[in-house]
């Protein structure tokens, strides 16, 4: 394996910061692995991680498992950024490392709207965020694999939307539904007023992916790689420091499905990423093949998809209870 890059930050978090982007990882992750150094080194009364092992991770790990009670996820990923911290940023290769037991994480089945529950969600979300639910669930994209759409991901001519980076940094292509076609060609509309009024102001351009802002540098502010949903106000660059425009916020369009769900007075604890799950069950109910669901969804074994058919063979259009039988004999 080839050494890693020497890091230039003092601070030990902003090493795990530098050796985190240095890595291409994503912000959302260096912001939960910041987060978890953080919280072992406090747990510890400040100690050094150098001068920790493998009993002072055992405990910490123990300690959000049995007192904090925290999900088999939440476990792993603590044990991640643990590992990160020990093998990238101190470049420590003990052997208990790859000793420490990881939790098993137990199969649960996704939450699942019938399509009249959906109808009734969609109908009350409004403006860019009812056009964002719609195309979620339309295309069975991520939340943040729709927020980050940028203009030239939209081809109306192929009825095609191109999803770049996904998760696992996967790029694939799904299905444009005919009928966001005008919807979106208005919030295009509305989102060239936004660019050309930032290049009227000489505002920094978007964030672009990678290196390419130094290899392009006046792709960013082109028209092509703008947002399809940009954020209404400029903000700060959380890794640049630059200002510069956004897409939507994540938390926003969440809490506007989270009150659109309660309109609509459904008990399930729906959220976002709920649109993706309907859109695989429903597709798999009107007779698609798991193959091409599986595609779609960009999942990397068709056992993820299969999660899906679980839920169809077991709900009530599936097998039929024996009470129900015999109610009706002796009707």
């Amino acid at each position: 394996m080839a050494p890693l890059p020497p890091l230039q930050s003092a601070r030990l978090l902003d090493r795990v910061r530098e050796r985190i982007r240095l890595m291409h990882y994503s912000l959302q992750t260096e912001r939960a692995y910041v987060q978890w150094c953080r919280a072992f080194i406090r747990f510890h009364g400040l100690r050094h991680p150098v001068d920790m092992g493998r009993e002072e991770v055992e405990a910490f790990l123990t300690h959000l498992a049995a007192e904090r009670c925290v999900a088999p996820s939440t476990h792993r990923q603590a044990l991640s950024a643990l590992l990160f911290l020990y093998g990238k940023v101190l470049e420590v290769q003990l052997p208990w490392m790859a000793e420490i037991g990881r939790p098993v994480p137990k199969r649960r089945l996704p939450v699942v709207l019938a399509p009249d529950e959906v109808a009734a969600v969609l109908g009350r979300m409004k403006g860019e965020h009812g056009l964002l639910a719609r195309l979620l669930y339309g295309t069975g994209l991520r939340i943040n694999e729709g927020l980050r759409l940028r203009v030239k991901d939209l081809d109306f001519a192929q009825r095609a939307v191109f999803v770049r980076e996904g998760k696992g940094g996967k790029d694939r292509v799904v299905m444009l539904p005919d009928s966001l076609v005008p919807d979106l060609r208005a919030q295009l509309a509305r989102s060239r007023l936004v660019w050309n009024a930032d290049a009227a102001a000489g505002q920094a351009g978007v964030e672009l992916p990678h290196a390419l802002e130094r290899k392009y540098p006046r792709a960013g502010s082109s028209w092509g790689w703008f947002w399809v949903f940009p954020q209404d106000h400029v903000a700060t660059d959380p890794r640049s420091g630059v200002i510069r425009r956004h897409h939507l916020y994540a938390e926003t369009f969440q809490r506007a499905f989270k009150r659109a769900v309660q309109q609509a007075g459904i008990a399930k604890p729906a959220t976002p990423h709920t649109l993706r799950h309907c859109f695989a069950t429903h597709l798999l109910q009107s007779g698609s093949d798991i193959r091409t669901v599986q595609e779609l969804l960009g999942h990397a074994d068709v056992a993820t998809t299969m999660v899906y058919t679980h839920v169809i063979r077991m709900g009530g259009m599936a097998v039929r209870s024996p009470l129900d039988r015999l109610a009706a004999a002796h009707a």
